[in-house]
């Protein structure tokens, strides 16, 4: 790899103009403890000490784009509720953009709500719609799309999928066929349900379990004669740019017509894995968008995802942190 200037490139971050399509959420957390069991049930009773509400779904993945600098727009459909209200000023607040961002009567707002004594999750409760959009909001969310590429121009969008309805195969194929026209670059983090319905991206990007779910296949060795064989078989069907797998603690997988290669994970003291799969999307799709080179976007993206993995939680990237570690990494 030639010698790459970081300190010039995290400095074209704030230049970029990235959507991200998808299924947000409210993150809700319930911090207590327990000091006794109820008499009406054998059950712990939690005394609430506080409560926290974080960006979470695919407004981790924009939480990460504006922790980096990047200028972005949440593009999804909430619930006409207090929950959405909440959501929309955690967005505001962290400065994304929700000038594009949808409510709907037919739908709830995702609230995950965690339950936490003594560091330990006691209980998660979901409220959510997971059935798909209805044509009319389909057809709102489509026209705020279009509005938001002709508006603002961006670089790219992200399509960014947890099976929560927001991602119909409808709106799927419109906003790549809006993103060709318009010469915008599209990446991928697909869910089982759609998995095929994302032709013709420039970046797929599902972790080796969904791979295996979506193809069917039973692989019990991963290396790069199996991964140039998945690519080949992912590629017959959708005809896409780059495929780029994450592979827990083995690393990354890229492969487009040039190239392909693993790039080995670094050693780190995991703490937790959620939100790294938002992480590494968001990073791929800005270090592609900024450099177009697919070999920086794998290393950055690879060192991004096991640096969140050291805090406790979902947590975003931080800029200065994975500046210097990029410096200290990638000689």
């Amino acid at each position: 790899m030639a010698i790459i200037d970081f300190d010039k490139l995290f400095a074209q971050f704030g230049g970029i103009k990235i959507g991200v399509v998808g299924d947000v959420m409210l993150d809700t957390y319930w911090w207590g403890h327990v000091d006794r069991i109820s008499p009406e049930a054998p059950v712990p009773v939690v005394a609430l000490d506080k409560r926290e509400h974080r960006i979470g779904g695919a407004g981790n993945v924009a939480l990460n784009l504006v922790s980096l600098g990047a200028q972005v727009a949440a593009l999804s459909v909430t619930g006409k509720d207090d929950d959405g209200q909440l959501l929309k000023g955690l967005f505001n607040q962290a400065g994304i953009n929700t000038t594009y961002l949808l409510e709907s009567s037919n739908r709830i707002t995702t609230n995950k709500v965690r339950i936490i004594s003594r560091n330990q999750q006691m209980m998660r409760l979901d409220s959510e719609t997971t059935k798909d959009l209805s044509p009319a909001d389909e057809q709102a969310l489509l026209q705020q799309i279009e509005q938001y590429i002709i508006t603002e121009k961006p670089q790219a969008i992200i399509l960014e999928d947890y099976n929560k309805g927001v991602l119909t195969e409808k709106v799927i194929k419109a906003v790549i066929a809006l993103c060709k026209q318009h010469q915008v670059i599209t990446t991928v983090d697909p869910k089982r349900k759609n998995f095929f319905a994302y032709a013709g991206v420039d970046i797929f990007k599902p972790n080796m379990k969904e791979v295996k779910d979506g193809l069917n296949l039973l692989v019990e060795e991963v290396n790069m004669a199996t991964l140039s064989d998945i690519h080949q078989q992912l590629q017959e069907k959708l005809h896409h740019h780059i495929s780029f797998i994450t592979l827990s603690e083995k690393g990354v997988f890229y492969h487009n017509q040039e190239a392909s290669r693993i790039i080995p994970s670094h050693l780190r003291n995991i703490a937790d894995v959620s939100g790294a799969g938002d992480t590494v999307i968001a990073v791929a799709s800005l270090i592609y968008t900024a450099t177009k080179s697919i070999d920086l976007m794998a290393e950055v993206a690879n060192i991004a995802g096991g640096l969140v993995c050291e805090e406790v939680g979902t947590v975003a990237i931080n800029k200065e942190k994975l500046l210097n570690e990029c410096k200290l990494l990638l000689k």
